[in-house]
């Protein structure tokens, strides 16, 4: 059995790490434009650094929580396939001991604009730091931006294609392409559940499960094991 898993901001949350939707979090400070688009990149780069540098002391700070490690905890033990995808550019997954695909890139990695080479990122990047490969002064978070194309596009799709699962948590089916991800699953076959803090609405999904992650998804790991055993 392959089951896939999607994880978004919500999953995190309660690691302290806020979503793009919270009020008075993060992303209500900035114009997304600014600090999230390669064109903000060019406008200001100091002030694109500065941004990511802030999120990365925080993601730097965040544990991973109950959600985090029940995954993990599914990936090490089930007997068949379990694939982690992830929106989220921080590390709690690989934190608690599972193995993901970051489709939207990582914050402990950098890239170079310039040669397209990637390295771990200090924890303090900026403008002026060198590439350690072509020694361009076009280094950069390894995020993908607003109008970037994601990460692993082709490799995910075809997890999804194969999947007899597909499980989508805190994350609110708003942004492509990880929004169609479940149309991918469900029209392939798969059974498809939505775990979430409030329904999106998604008619898609086969089984909706309403609450904050820590308490859902430990129980719905548990649970899983149970019907398998």
């Amino acid at each position: 059995m392959k089951i896939v898993v999607l994880t978004g901001a919500g999953i995190s949350a309660e690691s302290g790490l806020g979503t793009f939707r919270d009020k008075g979090g993060v992303w209500t400070q900035h114009d997304f434009a600014d600090v999230a688009t390669p064109e903000g990149f060019a406008r200001d780069p100091v002030k694109v650094h500065e941004f990511y540098n802030a999120r990365r002391a925080n993601a730097a700070k965040a544990e991973p929580n109950a959600a985090h490690f029940a995954l993990a905890r599914l990936q090490a033990r089930f007997a068949g396939d379990v694939v982690l995808v992830t929106q989220n550019v921080d590390g709690l997954h690989e934190a608690a001991g599972a193995q993901v695909i970051h489709m939207h890139g990582a914050l402990d990695r950098a890239t170079c604009a310039a040669c397209a080479a990637r390295w771990a990122a200090p924890l303090v990047m900026n403008a002026e730091d060198p590439c350690p490969f072509c020694a361009a002064t076009a280094t950069r978070p390894d995020i993908v931006w607003f109008g970037e194309m994601p990460k692993a596009l082709r490799q995910i799709t075809a997890h999804l294609s194969a999947a007899e699962l597909f499980v989508a948590i805190g994350t609110s089916g708003q942004v492509y392409p990880a929004a169609g991800f479940v149309e991918i699953a469900k029209t392939s076959g798969a059974r498809t559940v939505e775990m979430n803090v409030e329904a999106t609405g998604n008619g898609l999904f086969d089984h909706v499960e309403l609450g904050v992650a820590t308490q859902t998804v430990p129980v719905w790991v548990d649970r899983l094991f149970d019907r398998l055993a």
